[in-house]
Parts: C-alpha cells; structure tokens; sequence
C-alpha cells in the first residue's frame, strides 16, 4: 500500500495537491485526525480492495497540539505495517501565506480573539516542525499558481518511478529569494552575464546563442564541471539512504541566462544515470 500524508502550513496549497492525487486514483482524504491513520491503512490492508492500494490524506494544524507532537510514534506504526509512505511538506514564506489569507478572507485554524493572523502563521510553523523534519519532499509554493503546483505534483509524485531518486534542478533569482525547498543551493553570479550583451539580453539559457557564449567562457566551464563532479560523487550517498527527493536549485542574478544554462546542462548530464530528472525554471 502507498501512503501520501499532505501537511504544511495553512494556505501553502494542501487541498490542491490532494485533488491532483485524488485524480492520479488515490483515495484522499481530508483533515484526518492523525492518530487514526494508522487504524485506516490497517482496515485498508485488511480488506485487500485495490481502492485502497493508493491512499493521500491530509494532516496539518486541525489536529490538536498533543496528536501533531506524536507525530513520529504514528510514523513507526505505519512503518511496522511495512507501509510505503511519502510525506509531502507544503510551505510559503510568511508574506506569502499572509497575502493569501487578506485575498481570501479565510480564516487560519489557529487564529482566534487572542491570536492575530500574523502570530497563527508563525505558531503553526512551530507546531508541523516535526512534520517537516521527516518530510520526503519539501514543495515552495510561494512563486506557483495553482496550475503550476498541480503540474509539479503530478511531475514529482505521480511520475516518479518508485524505488529511485527523484532529483529536480531549479534555477532562480537571488533577488526573488532563495526557493525554501532546496537541498543544495549553488551561486552562479560571480560567473559572465550574457545580460550585458546586447545581442542576449532578451534570451534565455535555453537559447542557442547564449549557449555558445557561455560554453566559450572557461570559468563557466570549470564551475560546471565542479558542480557536477560533486554531484556524480555524492548522490549516490544519498540513493543508499533511501531518500526519495533531491532539489538542486542554481541562481544567478535575475534567473533567466546562467542558472538556467547550468541546470539544462546538469539535467542533460543526470538524464543518463537516473531515470527522474526534472528541470524548473521558477523565473521564466
């Protein structure tokens, strides 16, 4: 039996993740109070009907703060039940979630008289902490419309080959932010900027000509084939680790020539060794 628990913070985007799951043939299940997931998968398995070999659920701060701390314990009991499960972490920074809950007038689960909207975002980023340390797969919602988020959950989850490492590389602008979901973070910008040739400024990595220029740039080289030396050394670390998701995210200054270059290049390189490799351009 596969088990996808959805978690993360109030307006990250956990409904509609669990709506493309429910359309991938999970049976989903919303708001479950976490201390009876257990007793599901457990009745699930007992009665063997293949509406039950893939379920998702949503847990998040609905559930009292007595259950969500126990959160490991009922992970060892699915795991004794020798359950496939997936945690999916779904998060937004701050300002993010807080525009989203103005636009749509809703109200947060932990909000109340004595709590204001901005003390609930930071108090249920404390009570998922462990939520988000077993996480398998951490999503940044931040910069997604929904469209875009049922796309990356569908590319990530629904077409991951089981059993093997799911490893994404995005590029992005520092001056956007860092995306909070990478695992490795690399800095292109001290390397040569097509933006300040004319002729490429209105490109991206993924055209012809800004490819030539930064395959005749040594430096740019050099630093690639560094970033890829200590990727082809490390990742298979991780694989024997069992662990299922790896985000690379590369950055430059507006995202749009040289991180996107060096992820194009490293997923062309991964192609040939790992059956999961995926490319996002949270810029373009």
């Amino acid at each position: 039996m596969k088990l996808v628990i959805i978690t993360g913070r109030s307006g990250a985007g956990k409904s509609t993740a669990l709506h493309v799951l429910e359309d991938l043939g999970y049976y989903s299940i919303d708001n479950v109070p976490a201390e009876m997931i257990p007793e599901i998968t457990r009745k699930a398995n007992e009665q063997g009907n293949p509406q039950y070999e893939h379920i998702a659920v949503i847990v998040d701060a609905r559930n009292d703060t007595q259950t969500l701390q126990q959160f490991q314990n009922i992970v060892k009991e699915l795991e004794q039940q020798k359950i496939d499960l997936e945690v999916v972490y779904l998060d937004a920074d701050d300002s993010v979630l807080l525009h989203r809950f103005s636009e749509t007038r809703r109200k947060h689960p932990l909000s109340n008289d004595q709590t204001i909207l901005t003390e609930a975002i930071a108090e249920e980023r404390v009570l998922l902490e462990p939520f988000l340390q077993r996480a398998d797969l951490t999503i940044d919602t931040g910069c997604l419309t929904i469209h875009q988020l049922r796309d990356l959950i569908s590319a990530r989850l629904a077409h991951r080959k089981d059993g093997h490492l799911a490893l994404l590389f995005q590029s992005f602008a520092f001056k956007k932010g860092i995306p909070i979901d990478a695992d490795m973070v690399f800095d292109v910008r001290c390397l040569p900027n097509p933006h300040w040739q004319a002729s490429l400024k209105a490109l991206n990595g993924r055209d012809q000509p800004v490819i030539e220029y930064l395959k005749n740039q040594p430096d740019v080289q050099e630093m690639l084939q560094d970033i890829q030396g200590l990727l082809d050394k490390w990742l298979p670390q991780f694989i024997d680790t069992n662990r299922a998701y790896i985000t690379v995210a590369i950055g430059c200054t507006g995202g749009q020539h040289r991180s996107v270059y060096f992820c194009e290049q490293l997923a062309n390189h991964f192609r040939d060794k790992l059956p999961n490799v995926l490319v996002r351009h949270r810029e373009q």
